[in-house]
């Protein structure tokens, strides 16, 4: 596998948001977040913690309004990031999956860096916020995140009836499996995990 470090620098600047994202894939989970949403900010340092992904979040955006703008386009950033920093995949194993317990509540993610977008998202939660968010954006948040990352992802619930901790085990699940599927596989002598020989679709 190519040596040179998997890293990405993003900003991106709308009417509505403005968000820089820099991220190392092969980091030790270090975060720095700032959305301006709280339970966002809790959610994305747990994902860096348990991906081992180190990353620096900076977001404004229309709050006055509401969180939809903010959230989708944080997940459209992370997902440009993760997908420039992987390059042309060679060498990582592409799949990974986990079976996340949070409490009560037990969420499964599994990945694909597969080129081909999708999310596939069966989750349901109890109430309409945790905190001051909307529950309704988490499902926008990785949807944008995987449409942008250039991957297939599942996310399925269990298990569940904290909302709090169902948005919890979601983001954990997915840190898991995004951990499995990008880091390197010593087996695969830096192929591109394909028989088609590429992972753009």
């Amino acid at each position: 596998m190519d040596s040179k470090p998997r890293t990405a620098d993003i900003a991106r600047s709308t009417s509505e948001t403005q968000i820089q994202v820099l991220l190392r894939l092969d980091g030790t989970g270090q975060a720095r977040v700032n959305t301006g949403i709280g339970f966002l900010d809790h959610m994305l340092t747990a994902l860096a913690r348990h991906s081992l992904i180190d990353l620096e979040v900076d977001a404004k955006g229309d709050l006055h309004i509401d969180f939809h703008h903010t959230t989708e386009d944080v997940g459209i950033v992370l997902g440009q990031a993760v997908k420039r920093a992987l390059g042309d995949k060679r060498g990582i194993r592409r799949y990974g999956a986990a079976l996340v317990p949070m409490d009560e509540a037990l969420v499964e993610a599994a990945i694909d860096i597969s080129g081909r977008p999708f999310l596939a998202w069966t989750v349901a939660f109890p109430r309409d916020k945790v905190g001051a968010m909307d529950t309704e954006l988490f499902e926008e948040f990785f949807r944008a995140f995987a449409i942008n990352a250039g991957i297939t992802l599942h996310v399925i619930q269990k298990a569940g009836s904290n909302a709090h901790h169902i948005a919890e085990g979601c983001f954990k699940a997915l840190a898991r499996a995004l951990r499995q599927a990008v880091e390197p596989d010593p087996r695969a002598a830096g192929a591109i995990p394909s028989t088609k020989g590429s992972l753009d679709g």
